[in-house]
């Protein structure tokens, strides 16, 4: 079996009633041809109030290498909301032109991309015909998107020309343009009430948000719909549904339009290969409510009621996690609690790996982090490092989970998730989700899930990587609270407190054929270099002598800076094995290597003692040996250079 395909689609707030359908039109045409689909997503969208929060949801689109795809897919009514096209020109000028994959906007064309049309005519035109032949209205007032957008423009004129046919007008004072966002509805509500805008039989909204914004408005100044006016919207979502007085609306065709971008796109990735034509139920797609004046559709409202219930207790049976819609089981387990009360990182880990079922039915899960996660001094606010690492893998497929830092995989950042390009039995959807604190990155999510369940991704899942980016951030500041009672900020060794606690852990783990040694070093001359030079010079000192102690460490020897000038070596070696001698020769040369073309007018050298001993032995006993043998060392080489 040859490598599949893989289709990558970039999109934003992956949960809203238009992204499911672009998604639901993609993972069809996918699952026919047996591609896999990598989706890309902010969870919010791009121009969400929380600004650096936002700014954490858009590095998702960094780490997309369009090379290793077979097509891209541009979600760009959702990446140019409000008009905003810096992330299209990013993702234009980074993955576009720099690769020779196809690549498909839906919706709006970009430059020279190609683009494949919305497909909504017939539904807007379907939203004036009932208007018209159905409730008898004439003067109609046309509320659409922003004045130049594409999407705004075109629905318009598909409105303007269906009024048009049915002999009636749609003079310039009723195209009133919006930004297809509840605010352009409120604002249209104060204008026809106070007369600024004539009042019109109704209102076709071009987007649901801004029908329903009219509505509330219109019911906040004492107007009645539809008694006052008929008010419909387009998008039909799930708001418009359950509102007081519920919206007539009616379903986008945009499922269509993205499986026109799948075709085109396979007509290029296997030429004369069969394509299978998407078909979409029109017929099904307009929902009446009563705010033109229809008798509302019980049987809708309560479906959506059901799947937007937030159970406090219910009977989890396996159809219930199937069923994955159930707010309920995430919040009312306290995972947030849980996650955040880790005693570490590794904790937080692990916890993290055992909540995974509130995310079921999934494939593979994949929390990867960069490497520096953890380091306090790091910028997590730059672009992620060259390597990643799988840190959390919980599989159903047999992949092997990954759980402890042992386990991890460290891979390539722009392999992006290298399993994904694995051979498999069934095409597959990849979600990919940014892991962050604010603006801070710390890595990304992958849900695996098979293409046929691509319905089931929604707020529940966003909610829990919400529950993990703040479980990590919390596990990064107790454990930066942890290095800094443990360990030197200077040099970054451990301080005397985290060598007792590191000993405490190696003590117990020592085998009877070994032995512990310890070694004891001290700076020459520190008072002179800080007296002569300024303590900057002597903490330049300090920093060497500490590279050379480490850079003489084997792994598993504890290295610390015990205070001032002095610092400890405290490990375990096979009986016998441990030279004293070997082990002064090799910290004197390191040190004379690490300061020998640094030009400073003083040397820097320091003195050292050890001592071997058993696992049985006073460690404190140990430790004073060591530092006696220190001081005969110090005293040797100063008469050396005496005499």
């Amino acid at each position: 079996m040859g490598k599949r395909k893989t289709i990558c689609l970039i999109t934003s707030y992956p949960e809203t009633t238009h992204a499911k359908r672009i998604s639901k039109g993609v993972f069809t045409q996918c699952e026919k041809y047996g591609y896999n689909v990598a989706q890309f997503a902010s969870m919010v969208n791009l121009d969400f109030y929380f600004k650096n929060y936002a700014v954490g949801e858009r590095r998702i689109y960094d780490i997309i290498d369009s090379s290793r795809f077979d097509g891209i897919i541009l979600d760009n009514i959702s990446l140019l909301h409000n008009n905003q096209s810096e992330l299209v020109e990013l993702l234009y000028e980074r993955l576009c032109k720099r690769t020779d994959v196809p690549v498909v906007c839906i919706g709006i064309p970009y430059k020279d991309l190609p683009a494949v049309d919305g497909k909504n005519e017939d539904m807007f035109r379907e939203l004036c015909r009932h208007a018209i032949e159905v409730h008898g209205c004439k003067r109609i007032c046309i509320l659409t998107g922003m004045q130049g957008n594409h999407e705004a423009e075109q629905r318009l004129q598909f409105m303007v020309d269906e009024i048009t046919l049915h002999g009636l007008s749609v003079p310039p004072e009723y195209r009133i343009y919006g930004d297809f966002w509840y605010t352009s509805g409120e604002k249209l509500a104060h204008d026809i009430v106070e007369g600024r805008i004539e009042k019109p039989d109704a209102v076709i909204a071009a987007s649901d948000h801004m029908a329903l914004g009219l509505i509330q408005e219109l019911t906040k100044l004492g107007k009645k719909v539809p008694e006052y006016l008929c008010v419909l919207g387009f998008e039909a979502t799930d708001e418009g549904a359950l509102e007081d007085i519920s919206l007539t609306s009616i379903e986008s065709n945009f499922a269509s339009a993205a499986a026109d971008a799948v075709d085109l796109i396979r007509q290029q990735a296997d030429p004369g290969e069969p394509i299978l034509p998407y078909k979409a139920d029109t017929k099904s797609m307009l929902h009446i409510g009563m705010s033109c004046g229809c008798p509302p559709d019980i049987k809708r409202t309560m479906d959506t009621v059901k799947s937007s219930l937030y159970y406090t207790e219910r009977n989890y049976t396996s159809d219930v996690f199937e069923d994955n819609i159930d707010i309920g089981l995430l919040m009312e387990n306290y995972i947030p609690e849980q996650l955040t009360s880790s005693a570490d990182p590794q904790d937080c880990l692990t916890r993290i790996y055992h909540s995974l079922y509130v995310v079921s039915p999934y494939e593979n899960f994949y929390l990867c982090l960069r490497d520096d996660w953890l380091d306090p001094e790091a910028d997590l606010t730059v672009a992620a490092p060259e390597k990643m690492s799988i840190a959390v893998l919980k599989s159903n497929t047999g992949k092997g989970d990954i759980i402890t830092d042992a386990d991890k995989i460290t891979f390539d950042s722009s392999l992006m998730l290298p399993q994904m390009f694995d051979r498999s039995d069934t095409p597959s959807a990849y979600y990919f989700s940014a892991v962050h604190f604010s603006d801070k990155t710390l890595g990304y999510a992958v849900l695996q899930r098979r293409l046929s369940h691509h319905q089931k991704y929604n707020l529940v899942y966003r909610n829990f990587i919400r529950f993990i980016n703040n479980a990590l951030e919390m596990a990064r500041t107790k454990n930066r609270f942890v290095v800094m009672s443990s360990h030197d900020k200077m040099t970054g060794l451990l301080n005397r407190r985290g060598m007792y606690q590191e000993l405490d852990k190696l003590t117990p783990g020592i085998a009877e054929g070994d032995e512990l040694f310890v070694c004891v070093i001290d700076m020459d001359g520190l008072k002179y270099i800080n007296d002569t030079f300024g303590h900057t010079e002597g903490d330049y000192g300090i920093t060497r002598v500490s590279k050379a102690a480490l850079s003489i460490c084997e792994g598993g020897d504890i290295c610390a800076r015990a205070g001032g000038d002095e610092f400890y070596i405290v490990g375990t070696r096979p009986k016998g094995s441990f030279d004293a001698e070997k082990t002064t020769s090799r910290f004197c040369e390191r040190l004379a290597a690490l300061t020998e073309n640094d030009g400073k007018p003083f040397p820097v050298t320091a003195s050292i003692g050890c001592a071997v001993g058993s696992k049985n032995d006073d460690f404190e006993a140990l430790l004073s040996e060591a530092d006696e043998n220190m001081y005969r060392f110090k005293l040797k080489r100063k008469r050396q250079r005496q005499g």
